[in-house]
């Protein structure tokens, strides 16, 4: 009725405008007098209006045209596919009938249109599968978007598939989603589909539909209250949480759609575009936004490649090959054209470390330094300025020429042996206390093997240090032989169930800094 309504106005101001138009024309048709020509100079801007006014009112007829063959052919579409649907149901009904049955009176079996199709009959529940794509193109920085939507019978045989490219810097994850909902059950009401399970692979969207999320954007609010809005029209409508490939019809759409927008300038310029999937995240890249690991030669997506090497560094683990079962270590000049500086720093760092056995490392003492040294190494620097520097324990600091007690890991005590020093101060300094306070309220635990601080942010209480010992979060007791040596529980289901509102802005840097591990 909206639609009518509105229909019928713009109709009504199409034909004043044409009509207004029309006689606009007609007197600017007549040649005037020279007389005349000055006012004609005048009125230079009255006839430009006139002009862009008709040319708005083709654009607004265009269109009016254009809705009408749309909603022709969608009629004919969903037309289609009631037949389609009646058919299937004829097809499986057919089936039931027994052999003897069937040669008896087989000939005479029919089942005319209307009585078995989706009109006649609103028991079978369809399944509507949709995934928005988001993908930046970088030659020329653009955001191109692509949804799909495959709708099924009850037995997964596909009905109906639609796709629509989507282009915009403002687009997101999260809203693309949404709006492959939108889609999708806007499709499945046009038509005429009573009973749906719609399908998609993405959490944050599947909370936010079914409640346990509450979003904070306003635009993620506003597809939210559409969507319920628009679950009303069923009878039946139901979200469910499904594996990626268990949307490949849905997938395959939207990527088209990205494709098609990216071969559109490339046809016109001549040139070709080749694509590779990616293993990781199935999707169709580019060549040009495809790694290949220097020694393995293994292949993956530049954004499979960074989010691998963010995760890995955010554990303070050293990044290799994401594939399976291989070791192969990754360099820092092949990785650099997607990682960040920053993530180039800590990869440099997390390098170093990793080339440090865990029982030769040292740490400056120095606040405004703590460089990371080998024992050896600061060893043989400190030998030109200490006699006898392995027996003393003095050391000096490769990068700040700080002196300091290796033994006590403390600024250098001349004139003091370490049990001298250690008796006259007891007491811990204010930073290790400071840092023992904070811990004790985090709830953070120290590795007895290598003395780093770790937090439990989500999973099980089985920790495994990056340098290798695993031991229970809660008691500290060792795992042995892959099982623990202790009788405390496992889990806690709040530490398993992730309850944050995720922000799909996939780009969002982590905070390294927090996640430094210190050192006694």
């Amino acid at each position: 009725m909206a639609a009518e309504a509105l229909e019928s106005d713009l109709d009504l101001a199409f034909n004043l405008q044409l009509q207004e138009a029309i006689n606009a024309s007609l007197s600017a048709s007549f040649s005037p007098p020279k007389s005349e020509l000055k006012s004609i100079t005048q009125n230079d801007k009255f006839f430009d209006f006139t002009s862009r006014q008709f040319d708005e009112l083709h654009k607004l007829e265009q269109e009016l045209n254009d809705r009408v063959v749309s909603e022709t052919e969608f009629k004919r579409m969903r037309d289609a596919l009631h037949l389609r649907i009646h058919d299937h149901r004829v097809a499986r009904e057919m089936a039931t009938i027994p052999k003897d049955q069937w040669l008896e009176s087989g000939e005479r079996f029919e089942r005319p249109y209307g009585e078995g199709s989706s009109k006649g009959g609103n028991e079978e529940t369809f399944r509507v599968y949709v995934k928005g794509l988001v993908e930046l193109y970088l030659p020329k920085e653009i955001v191109l978007g692509g949804i799909g939507v495959a709708i099924c019978d009850s037995k997964d045989e596909l009905l109906f598939e639609w796709k629509k490219p989507l282009v915009g810097n403002g687009m997101s994850r999260q809203i693309v989603e949404m709006r492959a909902l939108i889609e999708g059950l806007n499709a499945a009401k046009e038509l005429d589909l009573k009973r749906v399970v719609f399908y998609c692979d993405y959490f944050p969207v599947f909370n936010y539909v079914t409640g346990l999320w509450t979003p904070k954007r306003r635009n993620v609010i506003a597809l939210v209250n559409q969507l319920a809005r628009l679950r009303e029209n069923f009878l039946y409508c139901q979200p469910s949480i499904v594996a990626r490939n268990d949307i490949k019809f849905a997938f395959k759409l939207a990527r088209e759609a990205i494709v098609s927008q990216v071969n559109k300038p490339a046809e016109s310029s001549g040139t070709i575009n080749l694509f590779e999937i990616c293993v990781i995240c199935l999707e169709d890249k580019n060549v040009g936004q495809i790694f290949s690991v220097d020694d393995c030669m293994h292949r993956y997506c530049f954004s499979c490649m960074k989010q691998h090497i963010e995760v890995k560094l955010l554990h303070g683990m050293l990044p290799k090959c994401p594939h399976e079962g291989c070791n192969s270590e990754l360099k820092i000049d092949s990785c650099s054209k997607f990682l960040t500086p920053r993530l180039i720093e800590i990869m440099s760092q997390r390098i170093k470390e990793n080339a440090i056995p865990v029982t030769e490392k040292v740490y400056c003492p120095y606040p405004k330094c703590s460089t990371l040294m080998s024992k050896r190494e600061v060893l043989e620097y400190s030998k030109s300025t200490f006699f006898s520097a392995e027996i003393s324990g003095a050391r000096k600091c490769l990068k700040c020429k700080g002196h300091f007690c290796i033994n006590c890991k403390v600024p250098w005590h001349s004139n003091m042996s370490c049990h001298d020093f250690k008796r006259r101060n007891p007491y811990p300094p204010a930073e290790d206390v400071k840092l023992k306070n904070l811990a004790a309220m985090h709830m953070w635990r120290q590795c007895v093997k290598c003395n780093h601080m770790i937090e439990l942010a989500a999973g099980c209480f089985h920790m495994t240090c990056r340098c290798g010992y695993e031991f229970c979060y809660t008691c500290g007791a060792e795992w042995k032989n892959k099982a623990a040596s202790c009788s405390c529980p496992l889990w806690d289901e709040d530490n398993i169930v992730d309850h944050t509102d995720e922000d799909d802005d996939e780009d969002e840097d982590y905070d390294y800094e927090n996640f430094y591990a210190f050192e006694q």
